[in-house]
């Protein structure tokens, strides 16, 4: 038994390989998971470390432990935009494209193993789902840029199909124990997990953003502290009444994510160093539960269940589910080689272990061979799959720094770092001419090594950052000013009013927003207002209708002068004009 020294050091000493491994993959192109499970199996009994681990109770709890924090940081990095455009395929995926898979996978490793039936379905149904830390990696961090509706029907599937898999894992081994009878008792828990997951998740994410927003904490670093364990209240309550935790942690994610707490970014860095802390931590330790003498006998077999899952049970269940929803032979393709498998089949394979189950040990590592293969060769290959199926998007630029303004208690503000690159719109323009809204003030610029203080003159150049103080409701417009000529195309929002100075030019309006207002582009808005209302019409709250804008006038000066306007959008289609 190691003393807790040793096991402080034995920590340290693997977090740093798993850290350092991840720079190897980076630069190799190798996943990430993949390296972390050979550091593991390197150090366990059978490998150079030598680190005898074989508690599979322990190995459970860690890895439910670090998925319920891995899917609590996707989460809150879900936008409820990505959700509304993906829910209905990802829906059926995450459900029916499981189960499918599931089955298709688990006869054939019947056949393959000599197992019964049922021990087949349930290796079928371990290894069903898609794996949300390996998903999230691959795309969020692997430089693969793919249309958003592809991207987001893969996150949020693999987000939201844990509780299938669980279910036909733990339902399997119920009926397999004889504790509940296959019909009835499996639709029952199946609802169970699903309802109680949503509820309780729900529920938890917007009790815990309306308690974000308005406690008063003493401490700043108390608030993602908070947030974590708003996470593990939402996992543990919702397992301990029997639903779906993992479901249950996601939602609470995406709620507290889209409300914006107090210290929301602080919230996000936090979230990411204890997502990979577990994903090190949790790959690391799986890889030494295995035996890599054990994974050599089960190769064959492991690799012809690799082949049918990953070259016919995934496609099937792929193009039987999603084809529906209007994707292309190229996107239902793609979708069906993004089927990445993970901890959670991992995880989920210590089930069997724990109930002691016949079969238990060829199918885990079975389980813990066909990861590593999907692993290597799904994971390893996304980039040229989207490549090759030409689903590949231009590369957007680094979405722009926001500095967090510190105050306990919520501020309706951002400090933004926004960098100016050759391509970007902003680029070589006078600061007075940036059609910037009201209240929003570039707050300093940095040059180099050099720090200049803005002026209404001063223009930005190439390589620049600036610093935006400016208010939330107006950040789309901002982003539009740097944004990239080329990417110009997001629609601003509609129904909102934008506040603009009466001294902005038309033609400034019209390069940074793309829009079309008038033929006199030298004209102020002050002076296009006031031509269209006439001396009559100079009012406060007065109205010009334009093709895709309305202008409301909303200050004038002693002189008649129309200090503001209020700019909404009223055709969306228009703002894509560039």
């Amino acid at each position: 038994m190691f003393s807790i020294e040793t096991i402080i050091l034995l920590t340290g000493i693997l977090l740093l390989l798993g850290i350092a491994s991840n720079k190897f993959s980076s630069r190799m192109g190798v996943p990430v998971l993949f390296i972390f499970l050979i550091v593991g199996m390197l150090a366990g009994s059978e490998g150079i470390g030598g680190i005898e681990f074989e508690n599979y109770f322990v190995a459970h709890g860690i890895g439910t432990v670090a998925l319920c924090l891995i899917l609590f940081d996707g989460g809150i990095r879900t936008p409820y935009s990505s959700i509304m455009s993906a829910w209905k395929p990802a829906g059926v995926l995450a459900t029916v494209g499981v189960f499918i898979t599931a089955v298709i996978t688990g006869a054939a490793a019947s056949w393959i193993l000599d197992l019964p039936l049922l021990e087949g379905m349930l290796l079928g149904g371990i290894v069903g789902s898609t794996d949300a830390s390996v998903v999230f990696s691959v795309l969020r961090n692997g430089g693969v840029n793919i249309r958003p509706k592809l991207a987001s029907t893969l996150e949020v599937e693999s987000g939201s199909n844990d509780p299938m898999a669980i279910f036909l894992t733990i339902g399997l081994i119920q009926v397999l124990t004889g504790e509940v009878p296959v019909g009835i008792g499996l639709a029952t828990l199946f609802f169970k997990q699903v309802i109680l997951g949503t509820l309780i998740g729900l529920g938890v994410g917007l009790g815990g953003a309306w308690t974000l927003k308005n406690i008063r904490l003493d401490a700043a670093g108390l608030y993602p502290v908070m947030a974590t364990a708003l996470a593990l209240f939402s996992f543990g309550l919702t397992d301990t009444l029997g639903g779906s935790g993992f479901l249950a942690v996601y939602l609470t994610g995406v709620v507290i994510g889209n409300k914006r707490p107090v210290f929301y970014r602080g919230i996000l860095l936090f979230q990411d160093a204890i997502a990979w802390l577990c994903q090190i931590l949790m790959f690391i330790a799986l890889g030494i539960l295995s035996f890599p003498s054990r994974l050599v006998e089960i190769a064959v077999p492991g690799l012809l269940i690799s082949i049918v899952l990953i070259f016919i049970a995934r496609p099937l269940a792929v193009f039987l589910c999603a084809a529906p929803f209007k994707f292309s032979v190229r996107e239902l393709t793609f979708l069906s080689w993004v089927g990445l498998k993970g901890a959670v089949p991992i995880t989920l394979a210590t089930f069997p272990m724990l109930a002691g189950l016949p079969g238990a040990s060829m199918i885990f590592d079975a389980v813990f061979f066909v990861v590593l293969v999907s692993a290597l060769v799904q994971g390893w290959t996304v980039p040229a799959m989207a490549r090759y199926l030409d689903l590949e998007v231009p590369s957007r630029l680094p979405p722009p720094v926001s500095l967090e303004i510190t105050s306990l208690r919520d501020v309706d503000g951002d400090i933004v770092d926004y960098y100016v690159d050759e391509d970007c719109q902003a680029a070589n323009c006078m600061i007075k001419n940036l059609a910037l809204p009201d209240g929003v003030v570039i707050a300093l610029i940095v040059r180099g090594e050099n720090i200049i203080p803005p002026q209404g003159r001063s223009v930005l150049r190439k390589g620049d950052h600036a610093m935006v103080v400016l208010r939330l409701e107006v950040r789309a417009m901002v982003d539009r000013i740097f944004s990239q000529r080329s990417q110009n195309n997001d629609a601003l929002p509609a129904a909102l009013e934008f506040p603009l100075r009466g001294s902005i030019r038309v033609s400034d309006l019209e390069q940074f927003y793309g829009l079309v207002l008038d033929e006199n582009k030298d004209a102020t808005l002050d002076e296009l207002t006031r031509a269209r209302l006439g001396p009559d019409g100079l009012a406060l709250g007065a109205v010009v209708h334009f093709d895709q804008v309305d202008l409301h006038v909303r200050e004038i000066s002693a002189e008649g002068i129309i200090e503001f306007v209020g700019m909404t959008i009223t055709s969306p289609q228009g703002s894509d004009v560039s």
